[in-house]
C-alpha cells in the first residue's frame, strides 16, 4: 500500500499553522478593540452613521473561523486524521464557495451599485449647504477630501457649498494662478473639478484591490483543498 508523502504532509501542517496563526491575531484584534479601554474610545469616536461594533463582530467572527480551520488542518496533517482532514475541506470549501457567490452577486449588481452610488453622492449634495449636525459631519468629511485630492463641491463644483462657501472656502483654494484646473468663484481661485468623479475612481480602484485580495485567497484556498485531499486519500490508502 502506499504511505503518506512526507513533503505533502508536512506542507500542509506549516501552511495550516500559519493560517491558525493568522486566525488567532485577527481574533486578538477583534477582542482587543471589542473590550479595551483604547478600543472602546476608536470605537465611539467613529462615524454615528454606521455601527462600528458590526466591522468587530464580523472580525472576532471571521478569526474564529481561521482559527478553528488552521487547528483542524494542522491536527488533520499531522496525526493523519481523515475525519479533522474531511472537515477541513469542507469548512475550506464552503468559504470558497461564498467567495464565488459575493463574486457573482458583486458582478450582476455592479449597474445597480453604480446607480445607487451616484444617486446616494447627488442627495447629499443638500447636506453640503444645511447647518444641522449630520450635515456638518459629513461637510468635514468632504473638506478634507477636497484638501487632499484638489477637487471642489461635490456635483457642480464650488456652488454645491451654498452660503457654507466662506467657512469652507480654504480647502477649495488653489495655489496656482494659471492652472488651467481652476476657476474663479466669489472672488476666489478654486478647483474647478468635483469631487465626484474623483470619489467613483477611489471606490473602482478599492474595489481591484478587494478583487485582487479575493482572487489571491482563492488560489491559497484551492491549494488547501487540493493538499487536504490528497492527504486524506493517501491516509485512505496506507
Amino acid at each position: 500500500m502506499a504511505g503518506v508523502s512526507g513533503c505533502i504532509k508536512y506542507s500542509m501542517f506549516i501552511f495550516n499553522f500559519l493560517f491558525w496563526v493568522c486566525g488567532i491575531l485577527i481574533l486578538a484584534i477583534g477582542i482587543w478593540v471589542r473590550v479595551s479601554k483604547d478600543g472602546q474610545e476608536i470605537l465611539n469616536s467613529a462615524d454615528s452613521s454606521f455601527n462600528p461594533y458590526v466591522a468587530v463582530n464580523i472580525l472576532i467572527a471571521v478569526g474564529s473561523i481561521i482559527m478553528v480551520l488552521g487547528f483542524l488542518g494542522c491536527c488533520g496533517a499531522v496525526k493523519e486524521s481523515r475525519c479533522m482532514l474531511l472537515l477541513f475541506f469542507i469548512g475550506l470549501l464552503l468559504i470558497l464557495l461564498l467567495q464565488v457567490v459575493a463574486g457573482i452577486l458583486g458582478a450582476t449588481f455592479k449597474t445597480e451599485s453604480d446607480h445607487l452610488l451616484n444617486e446616494t453622492l447627488y442627495e447629499n449634495v443638500k447636506l453640503l449647504s444645511a447647518t444641522d449636525e449630520n450635515a456638518k459631519a459629513f461637510q468635514q468629511a468632504l473638506a478634507e477630501f477636497q484638501e487632499e485630492f484638489k477637487c471642489c463641491g461635490l456635483v457642480s463644483g464650488a456652488a454645491d457649498w451654498g452660503n457654507n462657501f466662506e467657512q469652507n472656502s480654504k480647502t477649495c483654494e488653489c495655489s496656482e494662478t494659471t492652472d488651467s484646473s481652476c476657476v474663479t468663484y466669489l472672488r476666489k481661485l478654486v478647483y474647478k473639478q468635483p469631487c465626484i468623479s474623483l470619489i467613483k475612481e477611489l471606490m473602482a480602484k478599492h474595489i481591484i484591490v478587494v478583487i485582487g485580495i479575493a482572487f489571491g485567497l482563492a488560489v491559497v484556498e484551492i491549494l488547501g483543498l487540493v493538499f487536504s485531499m490528497v492527504l486524506y486519500c493517501q491516509i485512505g490508502n496506507k
